[in-house]
């Protein structure tokens, strides 16, 4: 379905990225990975995915905190692999702590790489989306664009930002065959939510799997866990001629947390 469409995911290296970018490599795209990790298991990865499914796959360790290498990132992967039709703007990072005690650096990495970052990405790969008459981008949001909870101030910031953002974008590429929507994921059991349970559980001086079963599974009704393959699909789901009036949209995809 996606044969002759590039796609750049960022954060791809790991979770729900890695999740999406394989899922957009089995439909036929092109792919751009990004993120840092074990660099031959990585080149494992990208080798995989062009051997198993005939793609051309570039892989580009850029710091998205810059929005310079960010512009370098995307005229490279262009160059390489063709310019890019699908975004999907996945790195994040998290940290935990009362307002009072949060680092001023963590607050700026997170405002960063999970809502500037996004901005850069988008203005780089607008002009091209609104030339070609197609795009699609796909952010990845949280159930906090939505809703808020203790001791995350600048994710729950940042992903509001990105609520916002999406809107933005998708207004202004209405009418030029782009789509803008955010996919907001519950707790899906990533490298990062691990990071964050450990965070909570040294915060709140409780056991880890009290943080799953009483902080994490208590806001989603279905008490499970979010797998990164359901976000794939989903974010395959939006590429796709069946979601071309979608538009601007917060998706929830959470168990039920954000119903209630």
């Amino acid at each position: 379905m996606l044969q002759g469409k590039t796609a750049l995911v960022t954060g791809s290296t790991s979770g729900i990225g890695k999740a999406i970018v394989t899922r957009l490599a089995e439909a036929g795209a092109n792919v751009v990975i990004n993120g840092f990790g074990d660099a031959d298991e990585i080149e494992a990865f990208r080798a995989g995915l062009v051997t198993d499914h005939g793609i051309k796959a570039h892989y580009a360790n850029t710091d998205l905190t810059k929005s310079d290498l960010i512009d370098d990132m995307i005229a490279e992967a262009s160059s390489e692999v063709g310019p890019i039709d699908i975004l999907v703007n996945n790195a994040g990072v998290q940290h935990v702590s009362p307002i009072e005690e949060f680092p001023e650096e963590k607050w700026d990495l997170i405002i960063a790489l999970n809502l500037s970052a996004a901005f850069h990405t988008i203005r780089f790969v607008m002009p091209h989306m609104k030339k070609a008459g197609w795009g699609r981008i796909i952010n990845t949001a949280s159930a906090h664009a939505l809703v808020a909870s203790p001791y995350k101030a600048a994710y729950v910031a940042a992903k509001h930002g990105i609520a916002g953002l999406t809107k933005v974008v998708a207004l202004e590429g209405a009418t030029h065959g782009l789509r803008c929507n955010a996919i907001c994921p519950g707790y899906v059991h990533t490298p990062l939510v691990d990071g964050q349970i450990a965070d909570t559980a040294k915060s709140r001086g409780i056991s880890e799997e009290e943080v799953k079963r009483d902080v994490l599974l208590a806001a989603q009704p279905t008490k499970e866990f979010v797998t990164s393959e359901q976000i794939a699909e989903f974010a395959h789901f939006l590429c796709s001629p069946a979601a071309d009036q979608i538009n601007g949209a917060l998706l929830p995809v959470d168990g039920g947390w954000v119903a209630q």
